[in-house]
Order: C-alpha cells, then sequence, then structure tokens
C-alpha cells in the first residue's frame, strides 16, 4: 500500500498546474483490474483514462452472432462457445435465447475441448466459436491442426479473431478521440512482444506501457505515460517483464502464422478495418465454417440508443448512455459491454461510484 500511495502522490506532483491527461487502456482485464483494485480513485482527476477495443466480446459485429445464432438453429449443429458470447444478443435472438428454443449450445473454457467434443459425438456437426486476440488465437490454431491429424469431419470454426494494432492505428488516424498514450495490454503483448508497438510511437507520438494486472504495476505503468506526455517524449516501456518480452513468444505467432493470415475485418461501431481480422489459410478451408455453411459475418447493426460503440472507441463513458443502469444491466443487458465479464459497462456498473447516483438519476 505504501508503494501505490507513493505514486499516487508522485502524480499528484506531476499533474499540478499541468493539462489534462488522456490515455487509453486497450484491454478489458485493465478495465476491470483498474476498477476493482482501486487504482481509479487514487488517480488526479487531471488524467482521464478511457476504455478501448480490448474486450473481444464487444467488439465482435452482430453480423458474427446472427450467423451463430442462424448455425445454432440448425438441427444436428451442436455451438461450442466461451460463456460471454452466450448472452450477448444479436439483432434477433442471443445465444442463450436460441438454445431456449431448442438449440444445442455448450459452454467450453478451452478451444481443444472442441477436438474432444467432436471426437465423442460423431453424430453432431461441432461447430467452435473462435473469438479473441492474439491471446487465444494460437489455441485455436492449435485446434485446427490437431483436427487435421485426427482427420475430424464434424468439427469447424467460425473464426472472429482480430488483432489489437490496426484497430490502435484506426482510433489514431480517425483523431476522435484525442489520446496521450496506451496502457497497452499485458495478455496480447505475452505474445505479440513490445516491438510490436514501435509503429504508434513512430507514427503518431505516443508512449505505449505494457502492463500486468496488480495495482502497483498499472499505477506505476500510468505514472510512466504521464511522465512521457509532459515531457513530449514517445516511448515503449515493459511493466509487466516477468510475462512479456520484446519478441513476445515466436512459437505462438509462428502457431498463427502457420494456420491463419490477415484479412479485413468488421468491428462493432468501427466499420471494417483493413487486414485486422484472421481467416483460415486454404488449406485448413474445410474447417472453416463460415465456407462450410457459406455464412456473412460482416453486418453490423446496434440497439436504438445503445452506446457500446462509442464506449469500446473511447469516445464516451458507460454513464453517459441513458440506458445505462436502467434498461441495461448485468441482469438484462441490451449491448454486449454489459455482458462481457471484461466489458466496460459492466465494470462501471459494478465498481463505479456513480453508478448509484446515475440509476438514480434515471
Amino acid at each position: 500500500m505504501t508503494k501505490l500511495l507513493s505514486l499516487a502522490r508522485r502524480l499528484e506532483v506531476l499533474t499540478h498546474d499541468q493539462r489534462n491527461l488522456a490515455f487509453m487502456e486497450i484491454c478489458g482485464t485493465h478495465t476491470v483490474s483498474l476498477f476493482r483494485s482501486g487504482v481509479k480513485s487514487l488517480l488526479p482527476d487531471s488524467i482521464r483514462l478511457v476504455s478501448g477495443p480490448g474486450c473481444p466480446v464487444c467488439v465482435t459485429p452482430q453480423g458474427y452472432l446472427d450467423a451463430a445464432c442462424e448455425l445454432a438453429l440448425q438441427q444436428g449443429i451442436t455451438i461450442l462457445s466461451y460463456g460471454d458470447m452466450i448472452r450477448v444478443p444479436g439483432s434477433k435472438l442471443s445465444l442463450a435465447q436460441a438454445r431456449a428454443e431448442g438449440a444445442k449450445v455448450e459452454v467450453v473454457y478451452s478451444a481443444r475441448t472442441a477436438v474432444r467434443y467432436a471426437k465423442e459425438h460423431p453424430e453432431e456437426e461441432v461447430v467452435f466459436l473462435a473469438v479473441g486476440f492474439e491471446t487465444t488465437t494460437p489455441v485455436s490454431a492449435i485446434t485446427v491442426l490437431e483436427a487435421q491429424r485426427a482427420e475430424l469431419g464434424n468439427l469447424s470454426l467460425l473464426t472472429g479473431h482480430k488483432m489489437v494494432l490496426p484497430a490502435m492505428h484506426t482510433l489514431l488516424s480517425g483523431g476522435d478521440v484525442p489520446l496521450d498514450g496506451f496502457l497497452c495490454p499485458g495478455h496480447v503483448s505475452v505474445i505479440i512482444g513490445t516491438d510490436a508497438y514501435a509503429p504508434i510511437v513512430q507514427e503518431y507520438g505516443k508512449g505505449c506501457v505494457v502492463a500486468g494486472f496488480e495495482a502497483e504495476g498499472m499505477l506505476r505503468a500510468i505514472t510512466r505515460l504521464v511522465e512521457m506526455a509532459l515531457l513530449g517524449q514517445a516511448g515503449i516501456e515493459n511493466c509487466y517483464p516477468v510475462a512479456v518480452r520484446r519478441q513476445g513468444n515466436p512459437y505462438a505467432r509462428e502457431l498463427i502464422s502457420r494456420v491463419f493470415e490477415p484479412v479485413d475485418s468488421t468491428w462493432r461501431a468501427m466499420g471494417t478495418i483493413p487486414d485486422s481480422g484472421l481467416r483460415l489459410r486454404d488449406e485448413f478451408r474445410q474447417f472453416d465454417a463460415q465456407y462450410r455453411y457459406d455464412l456473412s459475418t460482416d453486418a453490423d447493426s446496434h440497439p436504438p440508443g445503445c452506446l457500446c460503440g462509442e464506449v469500446i472507441q473511447g469516445k464516451t463513458d458507460p454513464i453517459h448512455c441513458a440506458h445505462f443502469g436502467a434498461a441495461c444491466t448485468p441482469s438484462t443487458p441490451i449491448g454486449p459491454c454489459m455482458v462481457s465479464s471484461e466489458g466496460s459497462c459492466a465494470a462501471w456498473y459494478r465498481y463505479s461510484a456513480t453508478r448509484s447516483s446515475t440509476v438514480a438519476q434515471g
């Protein structure tokens, strides 16, 4: 606690009579951890942290969910998915609602479970919803390779994997959200390494500091971002050296490259971002559910009044959404940011001291 208070005092001194500063935490886990650990409450009023497109479920477009629900309602198809995806509303229904209508939808905790399930249920067509950033993509790649070795004809992946760096470029090139730097994701950085952020520093002059999820490490990273911004400097620093290296994890990156290739991809409310998604290479096409079932996943629409798209771009905070805490709660979510355990709206709802007054006003 002494180290936290010392860092907090340093931030007070650094920002005294200085301009307001805004930093984006890309990772949804950071969003939750910053609230839960109390780090947000230690920051001076002149420092604003804004959420970014770092929650995989939150950035997945409506069309992907609609395609998954379409598959789920087909006879003989079983959908396997990480838990957060089940409750995200599609344009007509969620996977949870599809399951209530008789669809076979199962929650799994690892992509590799799909291989075992497909082996044990050869009479079913099994579709795994492969969603996530670089953190989960290597396991999806291993799953495909294992399915190929086992010659599984009843397993396919509906791929929705995305990459962080293209989204960061899109946010900065758009210029809609003034940012002074990035609190870079710990989990993703384990895979891609700190050197991956060099273009952000070189092209846009924004500091990038990687942090883990403990309070001291996050507060230390924010302090370094403030120091860079006030000095007019931009660099890359690693406050998570126990897990992150400059080159990341070469083996994991090779797995991704072997199985997947970059493709233009639709992000919720951000449109199509070039080379920001991943699809299976042609040699693995038999495991591509989009190809096998002739599906389109690119359509994007938004529930009326829902500001999830603005929240994941750092354009607004959840409390400014008219639905927040009233019509939209974790038990009755309207948008994905209230569903996901890494969603900004869910974090604000659970931990923000401003929630009670916002709900009362609503």
